[in-house]
């Protein structure tokens, strides 16, 4: 019985990596012909992407537990 369940998670691994390889591929097959037009709008939407990564970092970094005590402490006179 363990090694169907050993199977079962080696195949979900191996499946997971194909479909992986599978997108990036064709990803990388779509940019090869991209107008500057394309690349234009590639890269504004990267960058919103980053942006919007960090901007979840930041929330997340001040929102745990001292977090606010951290900011509070810094900005205290005394």
């Amino acid at each position: 019985m363990t090694m169907v369940y050993l199977l079962l998670a080696v195949t979900a691994v191996v499946s997971i990596g194909v479909a992986a390889v599978v997108v990036l591929v064709r990803r990388q097959r779509r940019r090869v012909g991209s107008s500057s037009e394309a690349q234009r709008i590639e890269a504004a939407a990267t960058s919103g992407i980053r942006d919007a990564r960090r901007q979840a970092h930041a929330h997340q970094h001040f929102n745990d537990g001292g977090g606010l005590s951290a900011v509070r402490d810094r900005d205290s006179p005394w």
